[in-house]
């Protein structure tokens, strides 16, 4: 296995790809370096002295700058190195893309769920949708109750071990060494409507209080997911008196798709007879919608019906070295094949700004995109912020130093395909090709607006393990390396680890990723995050989020 990688030629820094030790004489392309330090793998060591002040280059940019002396050799650390990064600007740029071979995937389809305005799903969920957080515990009781009667609860087990528990309590045994594997299986079996692949709620705390235009937000974020391609029906419940009423709610709604012909239920509780004649009819008449589109089923769609978002979370130092590009050369076949891509997170962009703008075909969304990063980092540094501060005590334990390292790492998502459009938060995605999505890097805030904009995948990379899902797009985690993959087997769906090992390739892993997507499109595999009911749902109120 080899020991270090140069990610790009201008690079000051080598990358260890597995533990170093001080001392130890490194040999990489006829030159010699002798460690000062130990350096763990994911982590990185200077090929030349480096002064206080000098620029630190990755990934063939600027990413930081060095504090105090360090000598070739040295490892980067918080102590010696601070974020840095390009200052960008429009300029008039002939972009050149040459796309991938996509020979193998043409004339290749997924099995969805078609809609009446064209679109495709790639699940078919019923939604329930409160327009104010004091509807919360009601949808928690339709849970419950729909849940486990219809067949989609994956909370049994661990009901089941309680009352195991229970009872060895009352026979006065020893808990601490009781036996609770009681190999259950965790995928609910048995579904009353087999066609129907969730029962889905985004229980939130928005709707009222705040100022209105977090309401404002918040009607368009939920019109959004109303009208999503996995969506088939919506049930909408409300209090009465908040700040978004469901008159607000129904002209997003209408204004985004004005076609909208699903099946659409609304509840108001201060209208009702009581809690249980409002819960009792909300069942009645969600139970006659699943029903109804459980008649759906699966049909063939040509691969430029998908829409991928691209996101990552918990990341570490291989992140950008294995599994963000993976999904980036998946990224590139996608566009190829005349599909959409999501990329988001505009906090993890920082450092990757010129490129991104280099690559945008017009002007307009070009400017748009250099906006929303400048008000959206110029917010934050308001309140003593910034994106330099994004990332995590993690993220830094494992290697990724500064922002800057960080975000060109995670740019890499996006692979090297023409930026098509940029897209504020819940705007729809409508282009074909590469989209760039105004999100908070904090992985829920970003699931939950890719959704908004339409993916209905989402490829989410991992380094350090991360149990984030979404309500009503499938999310698939791929590890960065090995041994997270077989740590948490029970979260990870592709490990892209051989690209450290140098096993596999980069292009190798991200066809075998598309590979993946197809048959999770076509409902042939599962991600874990969906077996889990890892439905995870943060609204972005516009404040500052990193």
């Amino acid at each position: 296995m080899q020991q270090v990688l140069k990610v790009h030629a201008k690079d000051n820094v080598l990358v260890a790809l597995r533990d170093l030790a001080k001392g130890q004489e490194i040999e990489f392309n006829g030159e010699k370096f002798t460690l000062q330090d130990d350096i763990p793998a994911k982590h990185k060591f200077f090929t030349q002295d480096m002064q206080a002040g000098d620029e630190i280059t990755m990934y063939g940019v600027l990413v930081g700058k060095t504090q105090v002396f360090v000598p070739s050799g040295g490892r980067m650390t918080t102590e010696n190195t601070k974020h840095a990064a390009d200052p960008f600007f429009f300029r008039p740029y002939n972009y050149s893309w040459q796309p991938p071979d996509v020979s193998r995937f043409e004339g290749r389809t997924f099995n969805g769920y078609h809609r009446s305005d064209g679109r495709v799903g790639t699940a078919n969920y019923w939604l329930f949708i409160p327009t104010v957080f004091c509807e919360n515990r009601n949808l928690d009781v339709i849970r419950e109750a729909m849940h486990n009667e219809l067949g989609y609860s994956v909370t049994d087990k661990y009901k089941q071990k309680t009352h195991h528990l229970l009872e060895l309590y009352r026979e006065g045994a020893d808990l601490s060494s009781a036996d609770l594997d009681l190999r259950e299986s965790v995928y609910p079996v048995n579904r009353v409507f087999p066609n129907v692949d969730g029962i889905k709620f985004l229980n939130h705390q928005g709707g009222c209080g705040g100022i209105r235009q977090d309401a404002a937000i918040l009607s368009k974020l939920l019109a959004a997911y109303a009208d999503h391609p996995n969506v088939a029906g919506v049930t909408v419940l409300s209090l009465g008196c908040q700040n978004l009423q469901v008159a607000d709610f129904l002209k997003d709604l209408k204004e985004r798709n004005p076609k909208f012909d699903k099946p659409l239920h609304i509840f108001e509780q201060q209208q009702s007879q009581s809690e249980e004649q409002l819960i009792t009819e909300a069942i009645r008449q969600t139970f006659l919608g699943l029903i109804e589109i459980n008649k759906f089923e699966r049909q063939p769609a040509p691969l430029d019906k998908m829409v991928v978002g691209v996101k990552c979370g918990g990341s570490d130092g291989f992140s950008g070295i294995s599994a963000n590009p993976a999904v980036g050369y998946c990224s590139d076949l996608l566009v190829g094949l005349g599909a959409k891509v999501l990329l988001a997170e505009f906090p993890e962009l920082c450092g990757a700004e010129q490129n991104l703008i280099d690559r945008t075909k017009e002007e307009a969304s070009a400017k748009k995109f250099m906006h929303l990063m400048t008000a959206y980092n110029d917010a934050a540094h308001k309140v003593g912020s910034g994106f330099h501060m994004n990332p995590s005590p993690g993220n830094i334990r494992d290697g990724l130093i500064t922002d800057a390292i960080k975000s060109t790492g995670a740019a890499r998502k996006g692979g090297t395909s023409p930026v098509e459009d940029v897209l504020d938060y819940t705007e729809p995605a409508v282009k074909p090709g590469l989209n760039l999505v105004c999100t908070p890097g904090n992985d829920v805030e970003a699931t939950t607006g890719k959704a908004a904009s339409g993916a209905t995948l989402i490829l989410f990379t991992t380094g350090l393990g991360t149990p984030t899902g979404n309500p009503v797009c499938p999310t698939i985690k791929v590890a960065t390396n090995t041994a997270l993959a077989r740590r948490m087997s029970d979260i990870i769906d592709i490990n892209t680890g051989p690209i450290i090992d140098g096993e596999k390739t980069i292009e190798q892993m991200g066809e075998e990723i598309l590979e993946y997507c197809i048959k999770a499109a076509s409902g042939e595999v599962t991600p874990k995050a969906v077996l889990l009911n890892q439905d995870d749902f943060i609204p972005w109120k516009r404040g500052v989020s990193l």
